[in-house]
């Protein structure tokens, strides 16, 4: 900071600029220097204004950006910065303005507005003048580009942003897991033909995420979803054993452990290991996931019944679903319709209420670019009563732009977030119809395999009175067995393992 203030001063000094305005720079910048902040910023806001000459007009706007930031108005900062930015490189203090941009994203951890204003201005004019920047600021103007190019589809910019973020970076280990999943998306370019490099590579990239060296952001979430990147990959190839040791590495307990006892339901079914995958969907329908939305959880939990032909399980848990989701998808209906406009979709989920299922609530709630927009309109509003208790600002002009501009913000934010909720409101609804309507497939068909059964005479009761249900092979000597007798103790949860009569004959005489 010291060495822009002292290389800005000797610029400014030969320069011919009216005694005003020097006075008045001269003035803010020694109490910009002396921490008097309130007294700096109306100076520069004056300047940046209407002072004469170009360059004292333009770097006052500059250190009336760093002047909201130390005041923690990072939104004041952030629209500040971002209007130098997109004057262009022509403006003197272009790059200190992108180091300042990328500093308040930062410090909010905003995932919206500063990644779309970067990829605005990453252009190929400008793109070789920028690594000019410090090596951190450009390696996160990289990862933060890339998420946007990623989100669009433009796959093979983004795999070039993504690799160019170096091994020292702390945003390594989110370069490295983005990278993973550009690489295993099914429409990046190659695929099919080039599926085995592509899903090599994207593995290559889920490990480097894991492996990444301190002190990198979030890393233990970098972790999980890496672990589940790897086992999602190993999943589309068929591995499902593999798929299975990636899901059960997912901490317990951790913020994506429910995600991954879900799939890893679905690897060990594909698996053969019928008794495992009932085990991860007995923990995920634990009292302590209680609220969570999985409906398609039961719908694996009956298909998995319906496979082994123990048809009387099959419609008991078909009953369960309906009993939990028929009522969430009718409550639902008049909130997923397109008619819906984007102010109250976010309403509903901005604040607690009732008109929503709770479940689905919740789901919404959860998603990280949901809780990135209120907590950035959170911050929006902050500011504003932070600005409007400053007295030193009251009167010069600062206040009313200021909250106009927070406003904006604010007008911005709430399209963005209305656009997210009305996205996961018809989503939800729609995977919900799409649910029930597999369960009243596997109601139909598990009837007709009844029937059949009955028709060739078939005594599916004795067929299963001639089998008996044994313990689960241990993991190893320090492992103890308990057998569930209703009770879920939280340190049990996530080691269920069922055992299984099958009621189905041919596959019997297949064994």
């Amino acid at each position: 900071m010291h060495r822009l203030i002292l290389a800005t001063f000797l610029v400014l000094a030969p320069l011919a600029v009216s005694a005003q305005d020097m006075n008045t720079y001269t003035q803010a910048l020694a109490n910009f220097n002396a921490g008097k902040l309130d007294a700096a910023a109306p100076l520069f806001f004056e300047l940046a204004s209407n002072a004469q000459d170009t360059d004292v007009r333009a770097r006052s706007e500059f250190y009336l950006a760093q002047t909201y930031a130390r005041k923690k108005l990072h939104i004041s900062a952030l629209v500040t910065y971002a209007a130098i930015v997109n004057t262009g490189p022509q403006h003197p203090s272009y790059f200190q303005a992108l180091e300042g941009l990328v500093d308040v994203q930062q410090q909010l951890n905003e995932q919206n507005l500063v990644p779309n204003i970067l990829d605005k201005a990453y252009t190929p004019e400008v793109q070789d003048k920028w690594v000019r920047l410090p090596r951190e600021v450009l390696a996160r103007v990289q990862y933060q580009v890339a998420t946007i190019r990623q989100r669009r589809g433009r796959f093979e910019e983004a795999r070039a942003l993504l690799e160019a973020v170096p091994s020292d970076s702390r945003v390594y280990a989110r370069a490295r897991y983005l990278l993973g999943v550009v690489l295993a998306d099914p429409h990046f370019p190659g695929r099919p033909a080039e599926a085995d490099a592509l899903d090599a590579a994207a593995l290559a990239a889920f490990k480097g995420a894991l492996d990444a060296k301190a002190p990198q952001i979030a890393h233990d979430e970098v972790k999980q979803l890496s672990l589940l990147g790897i086992g999602r990959l190993h999943y589309g190839r068929h591995e499902y054993p593999r798929a299975v040791a990636s899901y059960e590495d997912v901490p317990r307990y951790a913020r994506f452990w429910d995600q991954a006892l879900f799939e890893n339901g679905f690897a060990r079914f594909q698996n053969e290991d019928f008794g495992g995958a009932l085990g991860s969907l007995q923990a995920l329908h634990a009292p302590q996931f209680e609220g969570a939305f999985q409906p398609e959880s039961w719908i694996l939990k009956a298909t998995v019944y319906y496979y082994s032909c123990l048809f009387d399980e099959v419609k008991t848990t078909l009953t369960a679903y309906e009993q939990l989701y028929e009522p969430m998808a009718k409550q639902l209906e008049p909130f997923s319709g397109e008619d819906v406009d984007l102010l109250s979709a976010y309403n509903l989920v901005a604040a607690e209420n009732r008109r929503l299922p709770r479940p689905i609530y919740l789901w919404i709630r959860g998603n990280e670019r949901i809780q990135d927009v209120m907590r950035m309109i959170e911050q929006v509003d902050t500011e504003k009563r932070e600005v409007a208790a400053l007295s030193d600002w009251q009167g010069t002009g600062m206040v009313p732009e200021i909250v106009s501009s927070l406003e904006q913000v604010r007008g911005t934010l709430m399209q963005i977030g209305g656009r997210f909720a009305k996205s996961r409101l018809q989503e939800a609804a729609q995977n919900l119809r799409t649910f029930a309507d597999q369960a009243e497939i596997i109601r139909v068909q598990t009837a007709l395999d009844e029937k059949d059964l009955l028709l060739a005479g078939v005594d599916q009761k004795a067929v299963l009175k001639t089998q008996s249900i044994y313990r689960p092979k241990m993991p190893g000597a320090a492992w103890n067995y308990w057998k569930f007798q209703g009770e879920f103790w939280r340190d049990e949860i996530g080691y269920y393992q069922y055992t299984l009569k099958r009621g189905c004959p041919a596959k019997l005489q297949q064994k």
